[in-house]
C-alpha cells in the first residue's frame, strides 16, 4: 500500500497493490491491520455505493457534525471522478483550503477524508460508481454542507460545464459565515 500525504494534514492518498494477470486484477482495497500499522486506525461502520450516470454531477461539499462526524475512505468501483477535502476545522493553518485527486476505477487511488474535512466530488465520465466506507452511520440531523462552487474555497473543479446536483447541494451555503462545529486539535 502507498501513503502519499497531502497539503492538508489528515487527508491523504491511498493506493493499494493491485496483482493483476490475463483475469484483470485482484487488491485489497481495505486492511485493517495494514492500515493500524500505518498509523491510520479507524473503524469503518457502513459501506456507502453511488453511481452518477452523467458526467459534470456534483454532489457535496458534506459533513456530518459531532458527535456524529464521519471519517470516509473514498474509492472509485467504475468510472472516473475528481475527489476533493475542504478543511472546515475552527484554529487550522489550512481552513477553507482544498486538495482534489482523480479516482478512476484503473488507478485504485482512495482518498481519506478525515471528521472536520468537507467532502465532495464531481464525476469526469457516465456511470461513475463511488464506494466509501464511514466511520458513523448517517445521521440526517448532523448533516451540513457547504457550496461547491464558493469562490472562497475556489476548488478548480475539472470539467467546465454545467453542473448536475441536487436542489440541496445548489442551496448550500458558503463558506463566509459558516460556524464551523469542527475545531482544530479537537477529537469528534
Amino acid at each position: 500500500m502507498d501513503i502519499e500525504k497531502t497539503a492538508l494534514d489528515g487527508v491523504v492518498i491511498i493506493t493499494p497493490k493491485r496483482f493483476g494477470d490475463h483475469r484483470g486484477f485482484f487488491s485489497e482495497s481495505w486492511n485493517k491491520s495494514a492500515m493500524d500499522a500505518a498509523g491510520l486506525s479507524y473503524d469503518f461502520v457502513q459501506d456507502n455505493h453511488s453511481l452518477s450516470m452523467t458526467p459534470g454531477t456534483v454532489r457535496g461539499l458534506h459533513f456530518q457534525a459531532p458527535p456524529r462526524a464521519q471519517d470516509k475512505l473514498v474509492r472509485c468501483g467504475r468510472g472516473a471522478l475528481f475527489d476533493v477535502a475542504v478543511d472546515i476545522r475552527k484554529g487550522s493553518a489550512t481552513y477553507g483550503q482544498w486538495v482534489g485527486v482523480e479516482l478512476t476505477a484503473e488507478n485504485g487511488k482512495q482518498l481519506l477524508v478525515p471528521a472536520g474535512f468537507a467532502h465532495g466530488f464531481m464525476t469526469l465520465v457516465p456511470e461513475t460508481e463511488i464506494i466509501y466506507k464511514c466511520t458513523d452511520t448517517y445521521a440526517p440531523e448532523t448533516e451540513g454542507a457547504l457550496l461547491w462552487n464558493d469562490a472562497e474555497i475556489g476548488i478548480n473543479w475539472p470539467l467546465d460545464i454545467a453542473p448536475v446536483l441536487s436542489d440541496k447541494d445548489a442551496a448550500a451555503p458558503g463558506l463566509a459565515g459558516f460556524d464551523s462545529p469542527f475545531a482544530c486539535g479537537a477529537t469528534a
